[in-house]
């Protein structure tokens, strides 16, 4: 079956490549997923390779299109979304090696990579005027640490490279050529000061990466464009014969993963500034759009143009989200037998522990009283926002002696809980800075359940409302395409036009808001005390 004017929508995460075709309604026609190889070496370094995710690119897509049954000439644009990776080529594009293994396939240091904290520290102490754009602190999982890290540890890699993309500028220059950059990767992971249309030389030249400075940034991005912006000449004969699609359909310039799902959400209502974007996946995210620059302590941002054009950006969230209460439910010792039964049924874990939970209570709200005297505070992997603390660590309190599938079930709901707090602390940080939001509109896998997303609402203390769409992520990397094609005159006509809310979840009222209160006032102090704690 052949239909007119569908679009493409690529996200690439951190364990997966999966593609969507979309009507201009914003149906999803077909969607199409491949795995994706990670690399640890240690704790602390991840690496990918990025011709395995281009494998794995064209594969969905290819899938995708097959699903939708449609034919290459249907579609009339692509868009892409990807983890803020850092990606590093020589030249002719070939894979240059970024760790210790030596393979040069292994060309990507993963966003979650925490090896460049030394580095981060000491950017951090120089207080350089760029960082009051970043939330006063540059984070490790920033680009700029981990190019210092890279010229201080592998500096023949350093100086042999031809260029460092964002993962996500690399899929648009591996589709059509083009070196253009995007005002999100840049702006949001690089220091690009998009509202001034510059790069600061002073920053790189303080920092110890004067080098890029001094080559005009080559290496880095000299054209920059918004996102829906559409780059090259479209699809190169080579790409479109992987993708199996048409040579010169429209490819946009490209987004972080996360802030195409805010694209895909935040136009529900038809008021971006109302609507605060929580994409709730392996990481978590929080968007916020407004007119004005707002200036939030520990929270990234703001960054111009770099999710909806036009309007400022503050990001926050949690390094580890969904990642974090895979790790917690592992750590009881019902894990193997609840793992193995979640097997059986065909279900992951978490969403057989939130069947369990549900079936316990008549009203979701009411399953805080399955935590109770237990307070999970889920920093596994560092505080990103408001503290932008990498050394932060998790804490557990109140656990017992119990070795049952019921006991890990409390923890789990009490593991959720604390990722709802995080949530509430960074929209109150938000809010004393004249950045607050009315609504949360939900998106990424780890969110989907109405168990967690009751349960976030309650916790944070403002509804909750599921997109119509069933991939709001792959929604906003489609209308990318979709805008960069001229379906649509703009981003934001596009987002005003397919956005659609769904189900909406009321937050508790009466004694169980004074319940999360409480808990939410013990988690707070959680923080403290740990944070006091970690040095002796």
């Amino acid at each position: 079956m052949s239909r007119s004017r569908c679009f493409i929508g690529v996200d690439v995460g951190t364990g997966s490549a999966r593609a969507g075709v979309f009507d201009e309604d914003g149906a999803c026609l077909g969607t199409g997923k491949h795995d994706i190889e990670l690399y640890r070496d240690s704790a602390h370094m991840v690496e990918q390779s990025s011709q395995n995710i281009w494998q794995a690119v064209c594969a969905s897509v290819r899938a995708a299109v097959t699903r939708a049954g449609i034919s290459p000439g249907d579609v009339v644009g692509i868009g892409f979304d990807a983890t803020c990776s850092l990606v590093v080529l020589g030249e002719g594009g070939r894979s240059l090696p970024v760790g210790p293994s030596e393979l040069p396939a292994r060309d990507i240091i993963v966003w979650m990579d925490h090896r460049a904290v030394d580095q981060a520290e000491r950017i951090n102490a120089q207080a350089h005027g760029v960082l009051r754009y970043v939330g006063g602190r540059i984070s490790p999982e920033m680009q700029t640490p981990k190019l210092l890290w890279l010229k201080e540890n592998r500096p023949e890699i350093f100086r042999s490279a031809w260029q460092f993309f964002d993962l996500a500028d690399f899929l648009t220059w591996r589709s059509t050529g083009s070196l253009a950059r995007s005002t999100c990767t840049v702006a949001c992971k690089w220091t690009y000061l998009a509202h001034e249309q510059r790069w600061d030389p002073s920053y790189f030249q303080q920092i110890g990466l004067s080098e890029l400075a001094n080559e005009n940034f080559v290496r880095i991005g000299q054209e920059i464009v918004e996102p829906g912006t559409p780059v090259g000449e479209g699809l190169t004969a080579a790409a479109a014969e992987d993708l199996g699609l048409q040579a010169g359909t429209p490819v946009s310039a490209g987004m972080i993963d996360a802030h195409a799902g805010g694209i895909g959400t935040v136009g529900v209502g038809g008021a971006p500034e109302r609507n605060l974007a929580y994409v709730f996946g392996t990481s978590s995210c929080t968007l916020t759009s407004t007119e004005e620059p707002k200036f939030v302590p520990g929270v990234w941002g703001p960054y111009y143009s770099a999710m909806v054009p036009g309007l400022w950006l503050n990001e926050g969230g949690q390094s580890a989200a969904g990642a974090a209460i895979d790790q917690l439910v592992t750590l009881h010792p019902a894990f193997p037998e609840a793992n193995e039964r979640a097997r059986a049924a065909s279900l992951s874990l978490p969403v057989m522990l939130a069947n369990m939970a549900a079936a316990t209570q008549a009203s979701q709200s009411d399953l805080v009283a399955l935590a109770r005297g237990l307070h999970v505070v889920p920093e596994f992997l560092g505080n990103r926002a408001p503290f932008a603390d990498p050394a932060a660590r998790a804490v557990i309190a109140g656990l017992g002696m119990e070795r049952d599938i019921d006991n890990l079930v409390s923890l789990y709901v009490a593991g959720l809980c604390g990722i709802g707090y995080g949530l509430r602390q960074i929209i109150e940080v938000q809010t004393k800075a004249g950045a607050g939001v009315e609504q949360i509109i939900i998106s990424g896998g780890a969110g989907q359940h109405d168990l967690i997303r009751q349960l976030l609402a309650d916790a944070s203390g403002k509804p909750v409302i599921a997109p119509e769409t069933a991939e709001p992520v792959l929604l906003g990397a489609a209308l990318l395409g979709a805008t960069a094609a001229h379906v649509f005159s703009d981003l934001k006509q596009a987002m005003g036009k397919v956005s659609k809310p769904g189900k909406t979840y009321q937050p508790a009222s009466g004694e169980l808001r004074l319940i999360h209160d409480k808990r939410y006032q013990a988690f707070c102090s959680l923080q403290t005390d740990i944070r006091a704690m970690r040095d002796f």
